[in-house]
């Protein structure tokens, strides 16, 4: 025991990060476990598709959704939906919403904002865009 101390009064900044470190993995395995936005997997989505009639919502720049969209995905911008403007969504509140954004980051802020404004249950693409095109699934492109 008296050796941990000793290290930490050596080395008081490592210790501090450390410190740090630990409490953010904790708070957010701790904060993902009691999150009501849940992830899933591209094969997931594909299954609350099919069994659930799900609807995709694809919160990336247009260009990026012209480029390549899952099909059937509705596009709606992040700012639109934060601003609560989630036109075409009120009627499909019931039902599954799943989020997809590039990477699967920004996409949790759009669901927690379509979880505030009542939509049950909303998920999230883990891995966004990017894990759907990893696992070799199909895109549709617009012009």
């Amino acid at each position: 025991m008296e050796q941990w101390i000793e290290f930490i009064g050596n080395n008081l900044i490592l210790s501090l990060i450390w410190a740090a470190l630990a409490f953010m993995l904790i708070f957010g395995m701790i904060k993902s476990r009691f999150s009501t936005i849940k992830l899933v997997s591209p094969t997931e989505l594909t299954m609350l598709v099919n069994r659930q009639n799900a609807t995709v919502v694809d919160i990336r720049p247009e260009a990026d959704y012209k480029k390549g969209h899952i099909t059937g995905a509705k596009h709606l911008p992040l700012n639109d939906i934060v601003q609560g403007q989630t036109k075409g969504l009120e009627k499909l509140k019931a039902t599954p919403i799943i989020v997809v954004c590039q990477a699967g980051v920004s996409a949790q802020k759009a669901a927690a904002a379509l979880a505030k404004q009542g939509c049950d249950p909303v998920t999230v693409l883990q891995g966004g865009m990017n894990s759907w095109l990893g696992a070799s699934l199909p895109v549709v492109r617009t012009k």
